[in-house]
């Protein structure tokens, strides 16, 4: 009876991970269709500007990346599966993902629509995308300076499925200062091209978050260390890279 019920348990399983499969296929679709859609009126806003011509492709990720990334995922994660079981870290590191991917699509979606009816002119996006990368890279990296106090340890909530939207999908993966990169970045993207990329990184950050949340449960100590060092190396090129827009912006600015 006991091994029956076991193996009903496991056939259930399997049954929701590929259903949560189908939807993570499905909302990656959404994403770059929504990208291809919701910002077209971006091109007819400013004709011609393509302000992220200079910016690199692997700048871009480096920034979505440390914005998005799987850097602040692993301690949330550890204290909601804390005596979890496998099947539950999945389940919450799915929904999680699809809920953070819903996320960004609406956040695409709208930001880009209430921008482009304001007209803003692309070099002052691109000057706000820079103030913004470089405030985001500068207070991570003066929080890793900063003395850690002793906090109070206080009990942990039980741990449930709800738990994947709030607070590991929204605030922890999509940050309120990630949405505002993707929108700034999503509108200095006028091209087609420059929408593909945006939604291929966005994707690939996605997966990634999702990778790294179900190995966990096994790795994580070793990737909490990785990710701090990488996350250090990352932001120190971040203040740089912030600091760069800002410059060439107000060059066009001051050239316009």
């Amino acid at each position: 009876m006991l091994q029956v019920q076991h193996a009903m348990r496991q056939k259930g399983e399997h049954i929701c991970l590929r259903r949560e499969m189908r939807l993570l296929l499905v909302l990656a679709i959404g994403v770059g269709c929504l990208i291809h859609t919701g910002i077209a009126s971006a091109a007819e806003a400013a004709p011609g500007a393509t302000p992220l011509k200079h910016v690199p492709v692997a700048h871009i990720f480096a920034f979505l990346f440390l914005m998005l990334g799987p850097f602040k995922i692993i301690g949330p994660l550890s204290k909601i599966t804390k005596g979890a079981d496998a099947a539950f870290t999945r389940q919450i590191a799915l929904r999680s993902t699809l809920f953070a991917s819903l996320a960004i699509m609406v956040a695409a979606f709208l930001g880009q629509t209430f921008l482009s009816k304001y007209g803003i002119p692309l070099p002052v996006l691109e000057l706000s995308a820079g103030i913004i990368l470089f405030l985001v890279a500068l207070q991570n990296i003066l929080r890793k300076l900063a003395p850690h106090s002793a906090e109070a340890t206080a009990p942990s909530p039980t741990p449930t499925l709800n738990m994947a939207l709030t607070p590991l999908a929204f605030p922890t993966i999509v940050t309120p200062y990630g949405i505002a990169a993707i929108v700034v970045f999503i509108a200095l993207s006028p091209d087609l091209q420059g929408r593909l990329v945006i939604g291929a990184i966005l994707l690939a950050i996605m997966l990634l978050n999702l990778i790294v949340m179900i190995m966990t449960r096994r790795m994580g100590p070793v990737l909490g260390v990785v990710l701090q060092i990488l996350g250090a190396v990352l932001g120190v090129i971040q203040v740089a890279l912030g600091l760069q827009i800002i410059h060439s912006s107000l060059q066009l600015l001051w050239s316009s």
